[in-house]
């Protein structure tokens, strides 16, 4: 489901601390602070166990992501076909394979052959055990396991992949299936009723959902959802299986998509907010999600800190000239993205939060971005007292009188975005921490700036977010 919990992807880089800047051209961070991991459509998984934790039921849960859905029913035993994988094949446990009776404690090689057929190989004499025509269906009494990927429930199907390999097939019963999947999405330590919510997701999902693939219909990854087989099962996920066999969230009597994810952030998003073209469906609408940040919820919030030339890399052709900002022009029913302009030297380039996503490697498009400049220059006498002067009278100054020597500096920059007024704290290094030195108003350009009467290291902070630090001699 893009984003899972068992096997969630690398945190955001560690943030990286920039040297103190001297006297000269400004300094500038970049911030992008944001929320949640994945999609954000449907059901937050972080907040489906923070709900838990607060007494709702899996039924409550499954009610408050997916709008005016109820529950209903569906055949537990019908089979999904999950593709397990494509390139070499082999299998123990099997009791039958085509027209053939097989010892399950020994191990078979799937061998496709140029006419596209498929031989059968035991592994400890070496012999063929037969020829068969493709597809070949392996079963046995017993999970089935697979060389490399581990064991499987139900039978297993294999047929030439055209490239030398085998596709390999699983062919399971839904709520086998459904076991399979729920510790791979979801820690088995959680409460039993965000188990049962996820149980009861993953199953309507399994059967609303098709990858055509023409002979399978889901992928054991995050295209669809995870998918492990016997290794996902344990004792309480096997439980919240059998405590709603066969249930699937529905919409108006029909089974409804039930999209999910690992973290909202706080709120989740309507579906054609969050993919163009999507339809709206009445069901996928943005809500609040206050328990998202449970279970000490790693990507509830997050923050990215980088230079400006960093970004700028990592944006490639996006930016026209040297990067400035990036101001977010539309948001869906969350904060999440959807367009923003990234502006440059040269121009600006409306982009879509997708594109900033993947572009800096984000967890989500829930995201803001912050640039926080500073510099010191000189502090002429006539220009002493100026807190309010804009930036490009500051820079003005400093070519006018950069060679005169002042017992003051001025300590400026420029912040976008920034609401005009806001303020912003100056601080001065103090030993292994930072000290306040003063608070000064923001312009309504965005600049600041304040007179520093001692030399030292400095940087100020907007909102939590430190700006590059200055050094002043």
């Amino acid at each position: 489901m893009l984003a899972t919990l068992a096997l969630a992807g690398p945190a955001l880089a560690a943030t990286t601390k920039a040297k103190p800047q001297s006297q000269g051209g400004p300094a500038t961070t970049l911030y992008i602070t944001g929320g949640g991991y994945g999609h954000g459509i449907g059901m937050s998984q972080y907040g489906a166990y923070g709900y838990a934790l607060h007494g709702w039921t899996y039924q409550q849960i499954l009610g408050h992501y997916y709008t005016g859905t109820a529950l209903g029913k569906t055949n537990p035993a019908q089979t999904v076909r999950v593709l397990l994988g494509s390139g070499s094949a082999a299998f123990a446990g099997a009791t039958h394979a085509g027209n053939k009776t097989l010892n399950p404690s020994l191990t078979y090689d799937v061998v496709p052959l140029a006419n596209g057929s498929l031989k059968l190989v035991n592994q400890t004499t070496h012999k063929a055990v037969g020829t068969f025509p493709a597809p070949l269906t392996a079963t046995g009494p017993a999970p089935l396991s697979l060389a490399g990927l581990g064991a499987y429930r139900g039978s297993l199907e294999f047929r030439p992949n055209g490239s030398g390999g085998i596709y390999i097939v699983n062919v399971v019963g839904l709520d086998d299936y459904v076991q399979g999947v729920i510790a791979a999405e979801m820690p088995s330590t959680w409460s039993a009723e965000a188990l049962k919510a996820q149980a009861v997701a993953a199953r309507t999902y399994a059967i609303t959902t098709d990858v055509a693939g023409g002979f399978y219909n889901l992928y054991p990854d995050t295209r669809s959802q995870m998918y492990r087989g016997l290794a996902a099962e344990t004792a309480a996920t096997d439980a919240a299986v059998a405590a709603t066999s066969g249930q699937i969230v529905t919409y108006n009597g029909a089974p409804a998509v039930t999209y999910f994810f690992a973290s909202s952030g706080g709120y989740t998003e309507n579906v054609e907010d969050a993919w163009a073209g999507a339809t709206a469906d009445p069901w996928l609408r943005g809500v609040p999600d206050p328990y998202d940040g449970a279970g000490g919820d790693p990507y509830h919030h997050w923050t990215r800190q980088l230079s400006l030339s960093a970004a700028a890399k990592q944006l490639g052709r996006l930016v026209k000239g040297n990067l400035i900002a990036i101001d977010v022009t539309q948001h869906g029913a969350s904060p999440r993205i959807m367009s923003a302009h990234v502006i440059g030297t040269r121009g600006t380039t409306t982009v879509t939060g997708s594109q900033l996503e993947g572009s800096f490697g984000l967890l989500s498009t829930w995201a803001q971005f912050t640039t926080i400049s500073s510099s010191a220059y000189p502090t002429p006498t006539a220009a002493a007292g100026d807190a309010s002067s804009d930036l490009a009278f500051l820079i003005k100054l400093k070519r006018l009188f950069g060679q005169m020597a002042n017992a003051s500096q001025t300590l400026h920059g420029k912040i976008l975005p920034a609401g005009k007024g806001a303020r912003v704290t100056i601080e001065v290094r103090a030993g292994k921490h930072w000290r306040r030195a003063g608070v000064v108003r923001i312009g309504p350009d965005g600049t600041y700036a304040a007179r520093v009467a001692r030399a030292g290291i400095y940087r100020v902070d907007y909102r939590g977010l430190d700006g590059p630090t200055v050094i002043v001699p």
